[in-house]
């Protein structure tokens, strides 16, 4: 979804994505800055992507409305395998009025943790990062898995 134009033809994403793989960029990230894709538009916009392989696609999904996760997860089920995110869920889109942060690294990384993916990734001190840059922004982190474990650790 373009905050300017709406809905955009996944068959559109896909011809834009080949011409700019045929013009030498080895990687396409797919995004939703403004936060109002669901995983079932996810799936249809990367099954037209035949022309090109899933290892040269990303996913840049900003969690405006709770579907960040599941949508990461709906891209990783049709094989793709690299996401954008920030630490605590920071970030945010300056043309779209009302868009959150992009979804949270931790919650990524306790997710597929959970899933028995390993990521290399040592959950908590990325949690500790997390809500230290939340302190020092004074908000909360965006995170839920950063919210739960601080909740676990508190006295």
């Amino acid at each position: 979804m373009c905050p300017y134009q709406g809905d955009i033809a996944p068959r559109a994403v896909a011809d834009v994505a080949k011409t700019l793989l045929d013009m030498g960029c080895y990687e396409i990230s797919l995004g939703d800055t403004v936060g109002l894709g669901v995983p079932t538009a996810v799936k249809k916009l990367i099954e037209v992507f035949q022309d090109i392989p899933m290892s040269a696609l990303a996913g840049h999904f900003h969690d405006t409305y709770g579907m960040a996760v599941a949508n990461v997860v709906a891209a990783w089920e049709m094989g793709v395998a690299t996401f954008d995110s920030s630490v605590g869920g920071l970030g945010g889109c300056p043309h779209a009025k009302g868009a959150s942060g992009n979804v949270a690294t931790e919650d990524l990384v306790w997710l597929f943790g959970r899933m028995g993916v390993e990521t290399g990734i040592d959950l908590e001190a990325l949690v500790d990062c997390a809500l230290w840059i939340s302190e020092a922004l004074g908000r909360a982190p965006a995170s839920r898995v950063a919210r739960a474990i601080a909740a676990k650790t508190s006295p």
